[in-house]
């Protein structure tokens, strides 16, 4: 546009200012839950604002097992979100093997104290705010932690970061329905999860129990995302699919969800 201007006759300078609209964002109907402390009956209830309070919505994704692409899925989600004028986090719950902090390219990075020294402060992204496990150990260090310590952390990184005014707040989960899945869906006031699987049907019998698993606790599913559905050959074009195919429409007839999206294996994802 700079350029299209400055080329007309007459104009001597150019100042392109772009104003993002603001984004028109529904916020879950029961957001904002608040901790009370008090004594006894007649005593006066004190409330004291959680962080959640301030985040309109908040989105779990989940896979049912590992290596299904459930990380790449939670980044791409929150950059487009980010994308379409809303305001975005990334929270990592994968304890055990939290990838958040590479493939959002802050890997050296490290979250800030507040001045009081009572929060974290998320590290910064892209213009996304981001929290996870993997800021606070070594690459090279397993975290070997027993349940109840795996769901402190989860309450710690819910309540205890100051994420700030969010549309949007993404949670990748880790695989399968532990500890970490429990502590999340009984902490948190979940706006829906995302399930992702391959179409692999070892990933898909696993898939099915993560979706019943939310549907215990009354977390609404938002939908299936198909990742590697399928590969499309960069010489011939011939679309070839790996890991089966027919599974994820058995599943989505089956338990009455919606198939979001079906992502091909594709090069510039690995490589990105």
């Amino acid at each position: 546009v700079t350029k299209a201007l400055s080329g007309l006759d007459g104009v001597t300078d150019v100042c392109v200012e772009i104003e993002m609209a603001e984004a028109d964002i529904p916020t879950t109907p029961d957001a904002g839950i608040s901790m009370h402390s008090g004594g006894g009956a007649d005593a006066q209830v004190k409330t004291k604002e959680r962080p959640l309070s301030r985040i309109k919505n908040l989105i779990g994704v989940a896979s049912g097992k590992g290596g299904v692409g459930k990380s790449t899925v939670s980044v791409n989600l929150a950059m487009e979100l980010k994308a379409r004028g809303a305001r975005v986090g990334i929270c990592d719950i994968d304890i055990y093997g939290p990838s958040i902090p590479i493939q959002m390219g802050v890997a050296e990075a490290k979250p800030g104290v507040s001045a009081d020294q009572q929060r974290f402060q998320p590290v910064d992204a892209y213009g996304v705010k981001v929290m996870s496990i993997g800021f606070l150990v070594d690459d090279d260090t397993p975290v070997i932690w027993r349940g109840p310590i795996v769901s402190s952390v989860v309450k710690q990184f819910l309540d205890d970061v100051d994420w700030g005014d969010l549309d949007y707040l993404v949670i990748d989960m880790p695989p399968g329905t532990g500890d970490a899945q429990l502590t999340l869906t009984q902490s948190a006031p979940l706006t829906g999860a995302l399930i992702v699987t391959t179409p692999s049907e070892l990933a898909l019998v696993d898939a099915q129990k993560g979706l019943q698993m939310f549907r215990k606790v009354d977390v609404p599913v938002l939908g299936l995302v198909e990742n590697m559905s399928h590969h499309v050959c960069s010489n011939c074009s011939h679309e070839s699919r790996p890991f089966n195919q027919g599974g994820t429409e058995r599943i989505v007839k089956q338990f009455g969800i919606d198939r979001l999206a079906q992502i091909p294996l594709d090069h510039d994802i690995q490589r990105g």
